[in-house]
């Protein structure tokens, strides 16, 4: 009965997905070319909040836990397990403070309205999964910007997302490269629950009702860690936080 349903609801939530995207494109080409960063990613910030008001429109709501135990002006390692597009988009308006970067597939990087511009110019990195040697330059980058300017990376180390919450394996290699690179920052385990539900059919039609849940962890400092207890603290502190 609810993919029934949600096949109008669908339609009208698309509209809006796709309108903001397409208006929010030129918005944040301005925002970057005459203004810099702090406006771009103003505008990058408000343009997650209309992406997020529009999965409202789904009956999607969103609950972060335990926001004030992350560290504030320090270089953070966001380390979350990965269910869909939706993470993302919940992740850039409620943890706006902290200018969160992502390492993104390079597929993403053109052809969508916003998405791509944000992902190209806005501090995040893309690789090519198909050539793990480039992407260690990239993240050494990513990483080195994050230390430089206390900012953060959001890294998905299962590669891909879940399409049924059950978390993959973790790869180290990304966090490793991080964490070396940014030696003064603090890893921030993220558990992200019901977020697969929102497209548990494919793309169309979206799920609808769903509480997405974000469980903030106990940031642990990269300094006072060797890398394999801290991978192994990170993984565990995540994978426990997942609800199926």
């Amino acid at each position: 009965m609810q993919k029934l349903i949600s096949y109008p609801i669908s339609v009208i939530y698309y509209l809006c997905f796709g309108l903001t995207l397409v208006i929010f494109h030129p918005i944040q080409w301005v925002c970057f070319n005459v203004f810099g960063y702090q406006a771009h990613k103003k505008s990058v910030d408000y343009l997650n909040f209309f992406l997020v008001k529009c999965t409202n429109l789904l009956g999607t709501r969103y609950t972060f836990k335990n926001v004030e135990s992350i560290p504030k002006n320090v270089p953070l390692i966001f380390v979350c397990n990965h269910q869909s597009m939706y993470d993302i988009i919940a992740m850039i308006w409620y943890l706006r403070r902290f200018h969160c970067k992502f390492v993104s597939k390079k597929e993403l990087g053109s052809g969508i309205p916003s998405v791509s511009y944000n992902l190209r110019h806005g501090g995040s990195v893309l690789i090519d999964r198909k050539d793990p040697k480039q992407a260690i330059p990239v993240i050494k980058g990513l990483s080195e910007y994050i230390e430089k300017y206390k900012r953060s990376a959001v890294i998905f180390p299962e590669g891909t997302r879940s399409k049924t919450g059950v978390p993959k394996a973790f790869s180290q290699t990304g966090l490793k490269i991080l964490c070396k690179n940014a030696p003064s920052a603090y890893v921030v385990p993220v558990s992200i629950n019901n977020s697969w539900k929102i497209v548990k059919y494919g793309f169309f039609p979206v799920g609808l009702g769903n509480r997405l849940t974000f469980v903030i962890h106990k940031p642990l400092a990269v300094s006072e860690y060797n890398f394999a207890d801290l991978m192994e603290q990170t993984e565990t502190a995540v994978v426990q936080g997942i609800k199926i």
